[in-house]
């Protein structure tokens, strides 16, 4: 599953297709596919700092942890912390904003 967070509204009129200048963050929670590994936590990262979009959040149901990717530069993420589910985690820059996970342990499993 994966989802993004836009600034207001970025895709207005861009049908099926939009530049990333206007995402703020990616989303992605891993599934239970044999290539999660390889997609979610090596090709996603690297295709989403390429582009520029600033923080990806990856929710990893494996691990039970969040990554907060952030830092984009010459297309790699410069920092990638992960925390604990139930963690309240500090989302950064351009979002500033926490983010409680509590909820997230009631998915484990």
């Amino acid at each position: 599953m994966h989802g993004t967070v836009a600034r207001r509204g970025h895709f207005k009129g861009h049908g099926e297709w939009s530049d990333a200048s206007g995402i703020l963050m990616a989303v992605e929670i891993t599934t239970r596919c044999r290539d999660t590994n390889q997609r979610c936590r090596i090709d996603k990262p690297l295709g989403y700092a390429a582009v520029g979009i600033p923080v990806y959040l990856l929710i990893d149901r494996d691990s039970l942890t969040l990554t907060v990717f952030s830092e984009p530069e010459e297309g790699r993420y410069q920092r990638s912390p992960s925390y604990s589910w139930g963690s309240t985690v500090e989302l950064p820059s351009p979002l500033n904003m926490p983010l409680d996970t509590d909820l997230l342990r009631q998915y484990a499993g």
